[in-house]
């Protein structure tokens, strides 16, 4: 018996992002995504296709080509190249807060991925 596909091919990892946010990266102004606790084991070189949160559909797809990991209370100036900005200290936590619960905070590891973006043919 013979199988078909490698194992690396059998699930195709995805992204979910805000309308807002994906108009940004469709724009080219943002070219990285930070995500908290990551379950997706997420890694350079990954395809990985980018989803519109309210809609359920693709509007793209993206290599990974760099991670760099950090926490919230050590960001520097340099790490929100291609991220868009909060307000305030205050106001990430909450944004964070509100997709992955109270638990974020200033010792909350945060994993930053560069990534070139390809946007999905109408």
């Amino acid at each position: 018996m013979t199988m078909h596909g490698s194992p690396d091919s059998a699930v195709a990892k995805t992204l979910k992002f805000r309308p807002h946010l994906a108009a940004k990266i469709l724009s080219g102004e943002k070219t990285t995504t930070w995500r908290l606790f990551d379950d997706k084991d997420l890694s350079v070189r990954d395809e990985v296709t980018f989803i519109d949160s309210d809609t359920g559909e693709r509007f793209g797809s993206a290599t990974i080509t760099a991670i760099t990991m950090r926490t919230l209370g050590t960001l520097t100036d340099a790490d929100w190249v291609g991220h868009e900005r909060f307000s305030s200290e205050e106001e990430m936590y909450k944004t964070y807060r509100q997709y992955y619960g109270d638990r974020v905070g200033p010792d909350s590891e945060v994993k930053m991925i560069s990534f070139a973006f390809r946007k999905s043919k109408e």
